[in-house]
């Protein structure tokens, strides 16, 4: 299986470190990038082939991954129009839709937009997935094989959605950093070192986490559990709720999956 990689940065650093460890061939890996820096580091780290140009890059491989930022999408891919054959499109740029995508690539219909998030860096990423119809079942399975090698995946039916995803997962790990910031800022004023104050935020949050990834049941029992009626807990959850905490991260979401529609009409167009 010939993979190309078109783009590089961060994710798709992480995407093809991953992928070498789960058992693809770094000789069956291809990347085409611009920065002679990012291809010499790609190639010395993984042993993957670089190209400066589409000109030297494989024609018509297997899977094209397009790690490109969405505002230079469509200069980045007008080279491989009509040079794709059928290949599988996974296309990792936020925002931008499988139409405008489809239509910068001449037509190609087998495209596959994905929404990983920044754990992916070191392995612990969720990345939602959806699929235009004429990707085949093995050409999705093959996606969701390449996905995995960031953590773990979800396929959404509906594109719509996918700017929810990024609402959620996407832009979810900020929510949490500022919620260990605020715990963190609350052991400041407690009277901790910031040393304490991070251990304790920090490890407070991956546990929690992992307890209820672990529980059948839903947060809101693991939360009432934790919360005995006149105690410290309770005390808390009530400022928490009268300043509107739980209604401000729902509101928040909304807000950032009407930008997330909002900025794909702009890099949709033309």
């Amino acid at each position: 299986m010939k993979i190309v990689f078109l783009g590089g940065g961060n994710m798709a650093n992480a995407l093809i470190g991953g992928m070498v460890k789960q058992g693809f061939t770094a000789s069956d890996i291809d990347v085409i990038d611009l920065g002679a820096e990012a291809r010499a580091k790609l190639s010395a780290s993984y042993g993957v082939t670089c190209h400066a140009s589409a000109d030297t890059a494989p024609a018509a491989p297997d899977i094209l991954v397009l790690a490109v930022k969405p505002q230079q999408m469509k200069e980045a891919v007008a080279p491989l129009v009509g040079k794709l054959g059928n290949a599988l499109v996974i296309s990792i740029a936020a925002g931008l839709d499988m139409a405008a995508l489809s239509r910068w690539l001449g037509g190609h219909r087998t495209i596959v937009r994905c929404m990983p998030n920044t754990p992916a860096l070191i392995g612990a990423g969720i990345t939602g997935l959806c699929a235009l119809p004429e990707v085949t079942a093995e050409q999705r399975a093959a996606a969701d094989r390449v996905l995995k090698a960031v953590g773990t995946t979800v396929w959404i039916d509906d594109e719509a959605k996918i700017d929810g995803v990024t609402a959620l997962s996407g832009s979810g790990p900020a929510y949490v950093f500022l919620f260990i910031e605020a715990l963190q800022q609350a052991a400041a004023e407690l009277g901790f070192t910031p040393e304490q104050g991070r251990q304790l935020a920090i490890e407070t949050v991956q546990g929690a986490a992992a307890l209820a990834a672990q529980s059948s049941e839903p947060a809101s029992i693991l939360r009432e559990r934790v919360t005995s009626k006149g105690g410290t807990t309770e005390a808390a959850l009530k400022v928490m709720a009268e300043r509107g905490v739980k209604e401000g991260i729902v509101a928040g979401c909304k807000a950032a999956e009407a930008r997330g529609q909002e900025l794909g009409k702009l890099l949709g167009a033309g």
